[in-house]
């Protein structure tokens, strides 16, 4: 089971919420009308920002505070996202004043090297990405209903305004990744590391474990899934009789929030970011006027139409319909789990045999069971139980070693409901990391802080580079990266 990627807890999550928060309330400012939204097309260097006309004051509602290369950071953009802070009491380092616009600042040379690097986010990568984000929200705040309040938007509003902030951060991570990609440590660089590290400096490993996982995905009736095929059909006839276009229906009525406000578009794709079935359909399409056949995808139910084909990519439009999965499903696949509970428990047979033969869960059942860690540091089948989903992580909680859990229901990755059981394989109590047990938590440490000074030092240089201007009040700031007052 792939876990829920938390690319925004902490503080680059405060940073989404509060950008959102902005972007809804905020009106449209004359300075906007001024600045190419386009970083590709930037000629982002000192020279060409000095000949650029001189922003008035007076020609702008907002306060234009910072600029950097010719991409504006505004107050109303520090005051928001300091206010989202506190009400979600989040401590910035050092002054909120200073702190913040230079994390603006930054995200801005990021993209901007993003851009220059060709590092490219595909939109079903944004899709699934909000996807995940919305349900670790929502496992946060108790339910749907509560997170539209507390934003006071619906979450089809929520996804439309979070994607092209979103697209962004994902751009940024892509490239920080792009920047370190080469670095690595070796053994003797852990060890050296490690004997020079006093006593008290050395890292506390917190509690991690092992769990094994079986999902049953509940059953959709017939009915339910006859009557999505019958709407996708009747889209594919009324697109065929004139009565309105592919892109209005996608935009109306698409269950992928990513594609369905570009009105079901993907952009150029290639056959390996797309599921197997939907690649095999929309990869042999020819004829843009047409409309693909039904396709079943572990995401629902969709209809293609060709845009174009170029080279070994492919763009094209997409409307996805999801069944709703019946509570009697729900508790039938529940039932089931807790019979297949009981028999592991009787020793009919293993754990690990009931994961590969009769668990749902293709990231795991290959592996009989085990849920496997993926981070930028590599991939382990170690969790602390802040990073498993939530829903496991409260049953692991009961758990003793080799106990299996009850039934229980979770979202999962691609937002379907789910019925589980668990077992817990193994729990290493916290303690002080020692280079004998526990060298890879040493390695990804120092991996980790020479990456940390590799992206200091890239941004330094970076700003460097860089024209960047801001008023005379931010002059005597103490930023974390020297360089910025010139």
């Amino acid at each position: 089971m792939k876990t829920v990627n938390k690319l925004f807890c902490g503080f680059s999550g405060l940073l989404l919420m509060a950008v959102i928060t902005v972007n809804a309330g905020r009106p449209y400012f004359r300075v906007a009308q001024t600045v190419n939204d386009s970083l590709e097309h930037k000629n982002f260097n000192a020279d060409s920002a000095k000949n650029s006309p001189e922003i008035k004051e007076n020609s702008i509602i907002d306060e234009v505070i910072w600029v950097v290369g010719d991409e504006p950071i505004l107050k109303s953009n520090v005051e928001m996202m300091r206010m989202q802070g506190e009400a979600e009491g989040v401590k910035f380092q050092g002054d909120p004043d200073c702190s913040i616009p230079e994390q603006l600042a930054i995200q801005k040379l990021f993209l901007h090297q993003a851009a220059i690097d060709s590092i490219e986010v595909t939109e079903s990568e944004v899709s699934q990405g909000i996807d995940d984000q919305i349900n670790y929200w929502i496992q946060l705040i108790g339910s749907r209903e509560k997170l539209e309040e507390y934003r006071k938007m619906t979450i089809t509003q929520i996804r439309q305004q979070m994607h092209d902030d979103f697209k962004n951060q994902q751009l940024i991570r892509k490239e920080r990744e792009e920047l370190v990609k080469d670095i690595k440590v070796t053994p003797a660089q852990v060890r050296a590391y490690f004997k020079n590290l006093p006593e008290d400096s050395i890292p506390f490993v917190p509690t991690e474990v092992e769990v094994q996982v079986i999902t049953r995905q509940p059953k959709i009736s017939k009915d339910e899934t006859e009557r999505i095929k019958e709407q996708l059909r009747d889209f594919t006839k009324r697109v065929n009789d004139g009565e309105t276009s592919f892109s209005t229906l996608a935009r109306l009525y698409s269950e992928d929030p990513g594609s369905a406000r570009q009105g079901g578009e993907l952009g150029y794709i290639g056959r390996g970011m797309l599921d197997p079935a939907f690649a095999n359909v929309a990869f042999n399409l020819t004829d843009p006027k047409k409309i693909s056949k039904i396709v079943e995808t572990e995401f629902g139910f969709h209809i293609i139409q060709l845009i174009d084909k170029r080279g070994d990519k492919i763009n094209c439009r997409h409307i996805l319909l999801k069944p709703t999965v019946s509570e009697e499903a729900l508790q039938s696949a529940s039932l089931r789990l807790d019979s297949i509970a009981d028999d592991i428990r009787a020793n009919k047979f293993s754990f690990e045999s009931a994961a590969s033969y009769l668990s749902d869960d293709k990231d795991t059942k290959s592996n009989f069971g085990l849920m496997a860690n993926s981070s930028e540091t590599g991939r382990t089948s170690r969790f602390q139980m802040k990073d498993l989903p939530s829903e496991i992580a409260r049953v692991v909680d009961t758990l003793k070693v080799g106990q299996i859990s009850s039934a229980f229901t979770m979202v999962n990755a691609k937002g379907k409901k789910q019925a589980c059981i668990v077992k817990l394989k193994s729990r290493i109590d916290g303690h002080r990391a020692t280079i004998t047990e526990d060298f890879q938590v040493m390695q990804n440490l120092v991996t980790k802080k020479e990456k940390e000074n590799a992206i200091h030092d890239w941004v330094v240089n970076k700003i460097k580079k860089t024209y960047v201007k801001m008023n005379d009040r931010y002059k005597d700031c103490k930023f974390e990266y020297e360089g910025w007052v010139k």
